[in-house]
């Protein structure tokens, strides 16, 4: 190796694929001395007719188009069907039984177009918020609310008698259409990113090594998100990383523009302490300017629900601001209400469930129906959590020859094969029917319906960490259950249920309790 300027990159043990790009290895062990760097745009001058017309990113364009397309035939059939509803629909247009052709324009043409500038207007079609996140359908709500205001308004100043009925069955309808056009056309996007790679952004990650690897892990977690790390651009550190296993190429001393063309990238994300140097993140946005090349910051903020955190500019200086987690208030009692109404409604209505289920049990074995152990609640104090019984009457006596056959990781013992679940208790447990007594322990205030798993007061080391988790009382579904439940490892539960502590909210609750219904039925996780 010769010790000479220039730039430094590291040799990989194999190329890149984009299936099974997180579980690849490279080892950062050799050196290849390359062209200097060329100069630091500095931002003078420039041109605004030489910036890129086009951003290198551009799975966003055809997304949108469909996206466009659904809003207007939504708008569109919305007011079909409200004219096809109602036979009031054309009151308030003059001569509209012999010439309707302004009535028709109005529904078919200007309704929909209205649609399309005001979510335009509302940023609905922006690419930073299609594909992932909430904020799209606040867009699209507040775009329906600007809507029903702006027809409204136009009614009243014209002094035209609409009919009502008409109105906001066509408005909302509209509403509702879109929302699920977007729905849809997420579910298909999300399927393309996870299957076939495609419809996302290609990130050179730019920072020390251990902040890298931090958000390397942290994109990679959900391939829905569409954010496929290609390269690591280490700042510092870089000597000392030689050796160490990494999931994706790592540089070091390139020009971080060039590298993004080189590796095929479209986006810059500039991790925790990369930009501490003063004015180093304002000269990388003027070097990226008119490069088509997109620019994010990675805070070392991790496991924080955007909800939480607030841009605060101060003398141009953005200050991001942490809220506290909110564990009480009006949101709290709301969720105790609809935890214990829907808890006894459940009862009530599941009452045959529950014999059948007796019945099945009693037959493949005889014994309790029930099954309830101590576990850990809210604020450390213990409960017993109520269960059909799916073991053997002597499961306990049989675990401890079982115990060097743990599949799992952590303070949890599970097998996909357990030899100590009966028949009818396997049908059980896969289809999550043995939980449904917890609605017991919701009805009594001891669970809620979702929350963080409850674990059993004997194992529990609720330490450090951990103890958090109690902050809130666990819940009969979760994170953990819609994230993979036993695939997945102690420490990625543990992670999942502190971040439902930190941010939760009834709407998150809300989401979780609709994937929980897709979860179950595809049985995923469940043993």
């Amino acid at each position: 190796m010769r010790e000479d300027m220039g730039e430094v990159t590291t040799s990989l043990q194999r190329p890149v694929t984009n299936e099974g790009r997180s579980k690849l290895v490279r080892h950062v062990d050799s050196f290849e001395i390359q062209p200097p760097a060329p100069p630091s745009h500095n931002g003078v001058p420039r041109s605004a007719w030489a910036r890129a017309r086009r951003r290198v990113s551009r799975w966003h364009r055809p997304y949108t188009a469909i996206l466009v397309f659904l809003d207007v035939a939504a708008a569109a059939f919305a007011s079909f069907t409200a004219i096809h509803t109602f036979d009031q629909a054309r009151a308030g247009f003059y001569n509209a039984q012999q010439d309707p052709s302004w009535f028709f324009t109005v529904a078919f043409v200007l309704l929909p177009l209205g649609w399309l500038v005001i979510l335009w207007g509302n940023r609905a079609y922006d690419r930073r918020y299609l594909g992932l996140g909430p904020d799209e359908f606040k867009r699209v709500i507040r775009a329906g609310v600007a809507v029903a205001a702006t027809v409204s308004f136009l009614a009243f100043a014209t002094k035209t008698d609409l009919s009502r009925y008409t109105v906001g069955t066509a408005l909302l309808g509209a509403l509702l259409l879109i929302l699920l056009g977007r729905i849809l056309a997420r579910f298909v996007l999300h399927v393309v990113r996870r299957n076939i790679g495609q419809g996302g952004h290609r990130m050179v990650l730019v920072g020390t090594l251990p902040e890298c690897l931090e958000v390397h892990r942290a994109v990679t977690r959900n391939p829905a998100a569409g954010l496929v790390p290609v390269a690591i651009h280490v700042t510092d550190g870089y000597a000392a990383a030689r050796g160490m296993e990494t999931p994706v190429p790592v540089y070091a001393g390139r020009d971080v523009l060039a590298l993004v063309r080189e590796v095929g990238g479209d986006t810059i994300a500039v991790c925790g302490s990369a930009s501490a140097e003063p004015g180093e993140l304002r000269r990388l946005a003027w070097q990226l300017e008119g490069s088509g090349v997109d620019l994010v910051v990675a805070p070392q903020l991790t496991d924080i629900a955007g909800p939480r955190v607030h841009i605060r500019p101060i003398e141009g200086l953005p200050l991001l601001h942490v809220e506290e987690p909110t564990l009480s208030g009006p949101a709290l009692l709301a969720k105790n209400l609809m935890d214990r109404v829907a808890a006894g409604l459940g009862l009530l209505l599941l009452i045959p469930v529950f014999v059948a289920i007796a019945v099945a049990i009693k037959i493949n074995d005889r014994g309790p129906v029930f099954f309830r152990q101590p576990r850990v609640g809210h604020e450390g104090r213990t409960f017993r959590v109520w269960k059909f019984r799916t073991m053997y009457v002597d499961a306990e006596e049989r675990l401890a020859s079982l115990v060097d056959q743990n599949e799992t990781d952590g303070m949890l013992f599970k097998m996909k094969q357990d030899p100590r679940v009966f028949p009818v208790g396997r049908f059980l447990r896969a289809s999550s029917l043995d939980e449904l007594p917890q609605l017991i322990n919701v009805l009594w205030g001891e669970m809620s319906l979702v929350g963080p798993r409850p674990l059993p007061a004997d194992d529990g080391d609720f330490l450090g960490d951990v103890r958090r988790r109690l902050l809130v009382r666990p819940g009969m579904t979760g994170l953990w259950q819609v994230s993979g439940r036993s695939d997945l490892s102690w420490d990625e539960a543990v992670r999942l249920d502190l971040y439902y502590v930190d941010n939760w909210s009834l709407a998150y609750d809300l989401s979780i309790l609709w994937r929980t219904v897709g979860v179950v039925v595809a049985r995923k996780g469940a043993y």
